[in-house]
């Protein structure tokens, strides 16, 4: 579930017509309140990004994925260097 929740932001967040090149890069957190920090992280450095919340039950309006928009390596790097690849 978390990768379809992961492709969806990635999806949601990708301002289209991206250049050859362009990876998509899939990091795992350990729950939504690691999430929800993140965010908050991301947001203070302005960094943009879209959050992806379940519109379900049992799980409606909680957190469970993030996509940032396309940005250099070094800039993302500080953010999510400690998360890990998910395979």
């Amino acid at each position: 579930m978390a990768a379809v929740q992961a492709v969806h932001a990635a999806g949601e967040s990708s301002p289209g017509l991206l250049p050859e090149g362009t990876y998509a890069v899939v990091l795992a957190v350990n729950g939504s309140a690691e999430l929800e920090q993140l965010s908050s992280r991301l947001q203070a450095a302005g960094i943009r990004h879209k959050q992806i919340r379940e519109s379900d039950e049992p799980y409606r309006g909680e957190l469970m994925a993030l996509g940032l928009e396309p940005a250099p390596r070094s800039v993302l790097k500080k953010y999510l260097s400690s998360l890990r690849l998910l395979r």
